[in-house]
């Protein structure tokens, strides 16, 4: 029997991941489908988005989408994260983008084992400490180098700034009650984990399965994002504290949404936690642009290799 409407692309006619829009941010409009065509309408007019050269839809604020584009958007194999004002936020997302599971499948087996788990979290710390060998570090060792990077990098902050820093100290549940830098300092760096969180899903990675953090289901969100913080999120909110704005937490968020505004720190995450999960393998392997395009089902089997679906693999019929 035929289904109504446009049928859905076959997968030799949808772009590989690398060839299409990595992520693409709308807001403030209504998003539609028009045959293979996704629309925006906002009061400036009426955009057309081809939905197979999308990787990943960031819905911002002001925006609604109809139950039809989102079929087409899943047809051609993108995701849809919500998000916050340029993505500053995470909220929730729809299917990943990656159609292999290989990249969940090397966090599980890598935070499942102490020796590979080891070696993903000195890789971390490798890219915190360019210039020092990490290879036989403990965590321990590890933990105290980055306790001495950070506290440099908030004394120098404070000196270029003229805020005075004494040490982060801050209630979650009372942003209020802070003083002027601690409260821009989280609000910019809960910016960042939205960021990061909607890379992560879009990847087909977990949030949960961290290496140096761990028991909190956005452990692998801190993890990815302490990487960023000296760069971004900790200068942005020394220039907001040294400023005389009285509105610390909205001007922070927009201050973060501006320094992303390009997507580059996007289109990083996904290279850094494709290389952390795979190249630290004990035997990596080569690995293509293609790895998020990998449309296969296997079957596990105990000697440890992958054997064909689709196929019966029984001499003789079995009744179930």
């Amino acid at each position: 029997m035929n289904n109504p409407g446009v049928p859905p692309p076959q997968l030799p006619d949808l772009l590989r991941a690398q060839d299409r829009i990595s992520f693409l941010y709308l807001e403030r409009c209504v998003i539609h489908r028009d045959a293979n065509a996704i629309t925006a309408t906002d009061d400036k007019g009426i955009a057309h988005i081809l939905a197979a050269t999308i990787g990943v839809l960031l819905l911002g604020p002001g925006t609604s989408i109809t139950h039809q584009a989102m079929m087409l958007i899943a047809d051609n194999g993108a995701t849809t994260v919500w998000v916050g004002e340029r993505g500053v936020r995470y909220y929730a997302h729809g299917r990943s983008l990656a159609k292999s599971s290989r990249l969940l499948i090397a966090q599980a087996a890598a935070v499942s084992n102490r020796n590979r788990r080891l070696a993903v979290a000195r890789a971390m710390y490798r890219m915190r400490f360019p210039c020092e060998d990490t290879t036989t570090s403990t965590m321990q060792q590890l933990r105290g180098k980055e306790g001495a990077r950070v506290r440099r990098c908030y004394r120098q902050h404070s000196a270029r700034t003229g805020v005075a820093w004494n040490q982060r100290d801050y209630d979650p549940t009372n942003f209020a009650g802070g003083d002027r830098i601690n409260q821009a300092l989280s609000a910019a760096h809960a910016c960042l984990y939205g960021i990061v969180h909607a890379v992560i899903v879009a990847v087909g990675a977990s949030p949960g399965l961290g290496f140096v953090h761990t028991g909190h289901e956005r452990s692998f969100v801190y993890d990815i994002a302490d990487l960023y913080k000296a760069e971004i999120t900790i200068p942005v909110a020394f220039d907001i504290a040294a400023g005389e704005t009285a509105d610390i937490g909205p001007d922070t968020r927009r201050a973060i949404r501006d320094r992303v505004h390009d997507g580059a720190l996007l289109d990083r995450c996904v290279r850094d936690i494709r290389n952390l999960l795979i190249d630290t393998q004990p035997t990596p392997g080569p690995i293509d642009d293609d790895w998020l395009d990998a449309d296969e089902v296997n079957l596990w089997d105990d000697s440890g290799a992958e054997i064909p679906a689709r196929y019966n693999h029984g001499d003789q019929a079995v009744d179930f």
